[in-house]
């Protein structure tokens, strides 16, 4: 978890104090106060451009997703700039394949042109996130000394033992097996993220500095599931 601290500051001054989040791991995070969290990527749907019976189809589906929950979520909307660096690099490398030396040229010549429309105008590019919750003092089947001993160190009883981490995230995955095939019915892709991806997108969110560079999950060329 050191990847929050912003680069180059000492443990004594790292933004990571500031940080509600104890750890993350298996894909999940692990919050200070005990909680734990999935995280989707979803996409996004042009509303507009749909027809009047498509539309209704996906406001009655988005109803009946809200009404099948019965704990809240969280949506998440996160406006960046967009990074072309990606899109940028496929170019060169189409480029550098490329026998025909006028199609070489002209994919060198619309690289630039890119590049330089992105840096003249702020183009910025959208992820939707739904935020998944589950917080051990949930759990009915454990008993009030129990609840009181994890409210003092909640997070040091899930980090500590792993077989009580194992059971909580087992019941969150539930959550998020409900979340999936409830969903699936609205038409949109959605994927989770896992650790690396979850770090590289907290990372970015503490360290605005940074935010443009990091790459996270292309929903459009991710293992995207569909209930």
């Amino acid at each position: 978890m050191g990847l929050l601290g912003a680069p180059g500051e000492s443990s004594g001054t790292s933004t990571l104090k500031y940080v509600d989040i104890k750890t993350i791991k298996d894909g999940v995070v692990v919050l200070k106060k005990g909680a734990l969290r999935a995280i989707l990527l979803v996409s996004s749907v042009n509303f507009d451009l749909k027809s009047s019976d498509e539309q209704k189809a996906i406001i009655g589906a988005y109803q009946n997703f809200l009404n099948s929950l019965d704990f809240s979520v969280q949506i998440v909307i996160s406006s960046r700039k967009l990074n072309i660096a990606p899109y940028t690099e496929l170019l060169t490398e189409k480029a550098n394949e490329q026998r025909n030396e006028l199609l070489k040229i002209q994919i060198v010549e619309y690289k630039e042109f890119i590049k330089n429309l992105t840096e003249l105008t702020n183009i910025m590019s959208k992820s939707f996130y739904l935020v998944i919750p589950f917080a051990p003092v949930e759990d009915e089947n454990v008993g009030i000394l129990g609840k009181i001993s994890k409210t003092l160190a909640p997070a040091q009883n899930l980090t500590e033992h792993e077989e009580l981490f194992e059971t909580y995230k087992n019941q969150l995955w539930q959550r998020v097996d409900h979340v999936a095939a409830a969903l699936g019915s609205t038409g949109l892709h959605f994927t989770t993220l896992n650790t690396d991806e979850l770090i590289e997108l907290f990372y970015g969110m503490y360290n605005p500095s940074e935010f443009a560079k990091t790459k996270i999950k292309d929903i459009t060329k991710a293992d995207i599931k569909q209930m």
